[in-house]
């Protein structure tokens, strides 16, 4: 009777023991797991349910099914004429075939760390290998558009045809050939022959941001002064011309003006001389004796407050002023 209930307990003790290990297991959605039975892979399980294991022997490891984020960290790096720029890239992965998963890398953790290694080891070198250009810019709009004062927000005064073509620095406005955008898709497709041994699939690679390092930033910002003086100097000689151009007409018009007045002016004068000239005459032939008087008045008013002093009017000149007629 003692054997028979010790050997129940153990039944039991075994029962409870399988019941609670759990002979199954559930995969939720956006899971997938690798079965390992004493360290070798049994079964890989990508569908949602509740899957049968053995007890005590079979280790259920779990991993993610959705596409996760990997953000690198922000490294310096040169490019083809060795300028130093700090990159930021981030990608999106998953894992596309557990059991390689679990052969590789195993973790999840290790499995970001090698995404690190691949694609921070792509993107240092497809950025050596090209110019700074085709890392900062997309495309050649820059080049399209011109420095124009509606562009810079001056207005429609300038002539654009008439504006010089700006002196660039050396570099600054190359034409690219790839671009940004063109870079990131080269960094995927070198990444993606690396990844597919790990059981990893990369789904993208973007460039988050690329910042110019502290030295070069200043350069930058020195050649983008002198640019912008450049355009600027430009936009004053024009204004300068133009000055000039419409000041000459100016003055062209104003001459024109003064000279068809003038001509009008004189025109007037030798007309109203003339009619002055016939008036004296007229009023000369009718009375000449006090045509010599009103004469004489008319100079005496004009003449005599202009005299400092007068020390004698014994003079002919002085007739009229004591006597009317003269004498």
């Amino acid at each position: 009777m003692k054997k028979l209930i010790i050997t129940l307990t153990v039944i039991l003790v075994v029962v409870l023991g399988v019941l609670i290990m759990g002979p199954l297991y559930i995969i939720d959605e956006g899971e997938q797991a690798v079965v390992v039975q004493m360290g070798r892979i049994v079964n890989v399980v990508t569908s949602a349910g509740i899957h049968i294991k053995v007890p005590f022997i079979d280790n259920v490891v779990r991993y993610p099914k959705r596409i996760m984020a990997w953000d690198g960290e922000q490294k310096s790096m040169p490019t083809r004429e060795k300028q130093y720029i700090w990159v930021d890239v981030i990608a999106r992965w998953r894992i596309a075939d557990p059991k390689k998963f679990y052969e590789s890398i195993t973790t999840l953790n290790a499995a970001y760390s090698k995404l690190a290694e691949v694609i921070d080891s792509e993107v240092r070198t497809v950025v050596a290998e090209n110019y700074l250009r085709e890392s900062v810019r997309n495309s050649n709009i820059i080049l399209e558009r011109p420095d124009t004062p509606d562009s810079l927000g001056i207005g429609d005064a300038i002539d654009v045809d008439a504006i010089p073509t700006l002196i660039q620095s050396e570099g600054s406005r190359d034409p690219i050939q790839r671009g940004r955008r063109q870079l990131a898709e080269e960094i995927l497709a070198r990444s993606r022959r690396m990844v597919p041994e790990y059981g990893i699939e990369l789904i993208d690679v973007v460039t988050r941001q690329i910042r110019y390092s502290d030295e070069l930033t200043q350069s930058v910002y020195n050649r983008m002064i002198k640019e912008r003086n450049q355009i600027a100097q430009a936009f004053r000689s024009e204004g300068e011309g133009k000055k000039a151009e419409w000041m000459g007409r100016m003055d062209n018009e104003r001459r024109s003006i003064l000279s068809a007045a003038y001509e009008r002016a004189e025109t007037a004068r030798g007309t109203a001389d003339a009619e002055a000239t016939w008036i004296y005459a007229e009023a000369y032939g009718r009375d000449r004796a006090f045509f010599d008087f009103w004469r004489a008045v008319e100079s005496y008013r004009t003449t005599v407050p202009n005299f400092n002093k007068t020390l004698s009017t014994e003079m002919d000149y002085f007739r009229y002023l004591y006597s009317p007629t003269g004498r």
